[in-house]
């Protein structure tokens, strides 16, 4: 192994990498760990190694690494035997911030296979790269959910109105609820009101946490177009659901949201009672005057009480 520009500190630790026992090895790399951004190359060359503790010391030293042969190292790393140097490659992978990564981690992506997909889908998800479109496009469609995962996370990422059929697709007919869930959140992007029939229907899915997702994108877009189903996610089994829905119908300013808002004043999750209290106070309707004096002097609860103490002031004034 060359020593030209290493670090005498490096230098002095290089027996140690070469030495036949890997728990020798092992203790070189952790000397030298604080070496790894600029001095990739014996970090990329001991993720060969046959031992898989070095392999995965390796690994972790490269966390981020966007020179070409380390994010080609960590990805061939992604088919290792030990699993536990998988997920430390794909851990790694995933905290590279450097967009001139990009190209590298595109183009092994093209030539991955299996669930390495996913882990170089996820590391090109913060790098925003639209060359990445395509290939995110389709693998939304993919058979495993943690590829179509991922996929839908860079198509969120991206923003890429290109991508709406395909994650409107993936909200309405893929199996795995946290993708549906993640191509909800990804919904928020849109331009236009095109997308509320779908986030309509994901306000009816079978997981809260989809029903959850779709309100608070509706928060996002805030399209007075989706009151009435914002109103009907009121009467919703989760309150999780019912109180992002009454979150957005405050930000709205509903008024025909009222008579749905005062009766969940009664509900017995006092975090609901609060945001409907809350999103009363911001609609402005003086009508909701009489639900909230009773709200204010008998709820048992502090925060519930306080805000519709403030509700009213705002009201009053």
């Amino acid at each position: 192994m060359s020593t030209i520009d290493l670090d005498p500190e490096v230098e002095a630790v290089l027996p140690l990498l070469n030495d036949p026992d890997p728990a020798v090895r092992r203790v070189g790399l952790l000397q030298i760990a604080d070496f790894a951004d600029e001095s990739p190359q014996l970090f990329v060359a001991a993720t060969g190694d046959v031992d898989a503790g070095v392999r995965l010391d390796a690994a972790r030293a490269l966390e981020g690494n966007a020179d070409p042969a380390a994010v080609r190292a960590l990805a061939g790393l992604l088919t290792d035997a030990d699993q536990e140097v998988v997920a430390a490659a794909a851990e790694s992978l995933g905290e590279i911030l450097d967009p001139a990564a990009g190209p590298v981690l595109i183009d092994l992506l093209g030539q991955a296979v299996g669930e390495a997909r996913a882990a170089l889908l996820a590391a090109l998800r913060k790098l925003r790269q639209p060359g990445a479109l395509a290939q995110a496009l389709a693998l939304s469609e993919d058979a495993s959910s943690n590829v179509r995962r991922e996929a839908v996370g860079v198509l969120a990422y991206l923003k890429d109105p290109a991508a709406l059929p395909a994650l409107e697709r993936r909200v309405e007919n893929d199996g795995d609820p946290e993708v549906r869930r993640i191509a909800v959140g990804a919904l928020s992007f849109a331009g236009d009101a095109a997308v509320l029939p779908v986030l309509g229907r994901a306000l009816r899915d079978s997981d809260w946490q989809v029903r959850q997702e779709a309100a608070v994108t509706l928060g996002k877009l805030l399209r007075p177009e989706s009151v009435a189903m914002l109103i009907a996610a009121l009467d919703d089994p989760a309150w999780e659901v019912r109180l992002k829905a009454a979150n957005v119908l405050g930000k709205l300013k509903a008024t025909t949201a009222l008579p749905a808002l005062i009766g969940a004043l009664a509900h017995p999750v006092s975090n609901l009672r609060k945001e409907a209290a809350g999103a009363l106070g911001a609609i402005g309707d003086r009508a909701a005057i009489p639900a909230l004096q009773k709200t204010a002097t008998e709820d048992r609860d502090i925060d519930v009480s306080k805000t519709a103490r403030r509700a009213l002031e705002a009201l009053q004034s």
